[in-house]
């Protein structure tokens, strides 16, 4: 009798430790089944804060698309011409939020280069996540900053092709421009001529005792370039280079008066410089992932 109440304590210790362990058991799997399924819902719906961009170059003059290599064109100073090709640096571009907070573009490039010769470079898919909300206008330096503006710093074409002569100050184009004019006393035969904008110089007799250089790059704020980002939206905009007036505000360009090549003239790459805060305009919709 004795010996059947301790095999019955020891059945029901056993059964006790057994529920024990079986409830524990399913407490833990509950809990594992809950973990996984909120992972789940947290992965399947990630809360999305920021957008993209992608920015488009487009060259007009007139307001019509550039025909190149056709003499159809007349400046402001009279001067018959035609665009052969253009090639220029954008770089440290700044979105400014309406809130006052700035983005600048610099994760993985802070620069781009767009070549009329190559229509990939047309388009420029920023990296960056852009965070959404409203911004006002937007910004660039044509060129570099001085600072950044080192020589070497490009070992593939087309970019390398754009250096600036070291003894001329060294680093890169910021623009080349080229094109053909028509002088007074032609009626057929064109001239050529190199818009260029880089490093100038400053010379104690020209053309052999340069004791300084000028940096001609310039920050240019476009005027209405307000757009919206929205969460997992490219937003597209895009960079005008209205090319006539390089040659007309604020300051009418000659040909005729400044030749075919002004790598080394300061005065005339000023004027360029002053009438390049005009020449770009702004453009801007949504594209849905």
């Amino acid at each position: 009798m004795k010996a059947n109440r301790v095999k019955l304590l020891q059945f029901q210790g056993q059964f006790h430790f057994r529920k024990r362990s079986l409830t524990t058991a399913l407490f833990f799997l509950s809990l594992t089944i809950l973990i996984s399924s909120c992972s789940d819902k947290e992965e399947e719906s990630p809360t999305q804060t920021s957008g993209k961009l992608s920015i488009q170059f487009s060259h007009l003059i007139n307001g019509q698309p550039v025909q190149f290599d056709t003499l159809i064109y007349t400046n402001e100073a009279d001067n018959p011409y035609m665009i052969n090709e253009i090639q220029y640096f954008i770089s440290d571009v700044v979105l400014y939020k309406s809130d006052g907070s700035e983005k600048t573009i610099d994760d993985w490039e802070d620069h781009h280069y767009v070549d009329t010769d190559i229509t990939s470079t047309f388009r420029w898919e920023v990296y960056d996540d852009i965070g959404s909300g409203i911004y006002d206008s937007i910004s660039f330096i044509f060129g570099f900053k001085d600072e950044k503006n080192m020589s070497f710093m490009f070992v593939n074409p087309p970019e390398r092709d754009m250096f600036w002569p070291e003894y001329l100050g060294g680093g890169y184009h910021y623009l080349k421009l080229n094109g053909k004019w028509l002088e007074p006393d032609q009626t057929i035969q064109t001239t050529p001529f190199d818009f260029h904008l880089g490093r100038g110089q400053i010379y104690y007799s020209y053309p052999d005792s340069i004791t300084g250089f000028v940096s001609n790059e310039f920050r240019v704020s476009l005027q209405g370039s307000g757009f919206i980002v929205q969460p997992g939206i490219t937003t597209e905009v895009t960079l005008v280079m209205n090319i006539e007036k390089w040659f007309k505000e604020p300051n009418i360009y000659d040909h005729n008066v400044y030749g075919g090549y002004i790598m080394q003239n300061q005065d005339a790459m000023e004027k360029v410089k002053e009438n390049g805060h005009n020449v770009f305009t702004f453009l801007s919709k949504e594209i849905n992932q």
